[in-house]
């Protein structure tokens, strides 16, 4: 069983529901969290600022965000919970606005929800089940997209690259142009425990597929902790707003827009290793 359906109830799922603004729409996820016990409101209220002061990096795919905030008193359990608005609104948050589902994760410590994330991330990296939140009538039928056994791969996922695959025969390989890499690689958000974990684990699955993944270490960090951790990784991959407030670490710093998106980061990747 998926690890989301410990995570979230029909009770956390509310469809239809009107916002004026992304304040609204995130105070309407936070809401949830608070009625089904997961929450103090004073996690909303966190919620919020956190989005004062790093920007709108919780929009992490076209139309969806991913509202949290640090693990702190006011959160009793570990939960999710599930808006879809009447009407978008503006994030402010560039190719991926206007946004039409917000959902709320409150996390009782650093790791516990991590696993929930992971089947998120593929829920929404799966465009077929991706749609069908947007169109779902009712919250079990939310609930049945989150929790059922995810699509098979598409053929147009991300290929192993030239330089991977020849790794394992003995041909002649073309490193012109390649650099040293350290085998580690930064993901970035404001706190660390969410969208910073989301982008990891889509870029884990990239490097799985590139047959890469036992030479590379990620890492899900904070936008602090990242300025002294930058000198031990190859990039950083992370959102817009979260790249405004890092300034110069004195490695590249990739920019994601969908962080579901495979593709996106595998071109990201292939930038940096000359691939």
């Amino acid at each position: 069983m998926s690890k989301l359906s410990s995570l979230i109830s029909t009770d956390a799922v509310q469809l239809y529901v009107p916002a004026e603004d992304w304040r609204s729409a995130v105070i309407a996820a936070g809401d949830l969290l608070v009625q089904t016990g997961a929450t103090e409101p004073e996690y909303t209220d966190s919620m919020l600022a956190t989005i004062d002061e790093h920007g709108p990096y919780i929009v992490i795919a076209p139309g969806f965000a991913l509202a949290h905030a640090r693990p702190n008193a006011s959160v009793k359990r570990t939960g999710l919970s599930f808006v879809r608005l009447a009407n978008p609104v503006e994030f402010g948050a560039g190719d991926n606005d206007p946004v039409t589902i917000v959902m709320g994760m409150a996390a009782a410590d650093s790791t516990e929800h991590q696993q929930a994330l992971a089947t998120l991330a593929g829920v929404l990296g799966d465009p077929v089940r991706r749609a069908a939140l947007d169109t779902a009538n009712t919250p079990e039928a939310v609930l049945e997209v989150l929790t059922s056994d995810p699509a098979q791969a598409s053929a147009a996922e991300p290929s192993t690259p030239r330089h991977a695959a020849s790794v394992a025969d003995d041909r002649e390989v073309d490193l012109t142009g390649t650099v040293a890499s350290k085998g580690h690689i930064l993901t970035v958000c404001g706190n660390g425990v969410g969208t910073s974990i989301f982008l990891k684990n889509t870029l884990e699955q990239v490097l799985g597929k590139w047959g890469w993944a036992p030479y590379f270490t990620v890492e899900a960090t904070d936008t602090i902790s990242a300025k002294g951790k930058s000198k031990e990784a190859d990039l950083v991959l992370t959102s817009g707003a979260i790249a405004e407030s890092l300034g110069d670490l004195g490695v590249p710093v990739e920019i994601i827009g969908d962080f579901t998106s495979q593709q996106e980061i595998d071109g990201a990747l292939r930038r940096r290793y000359a691939v």
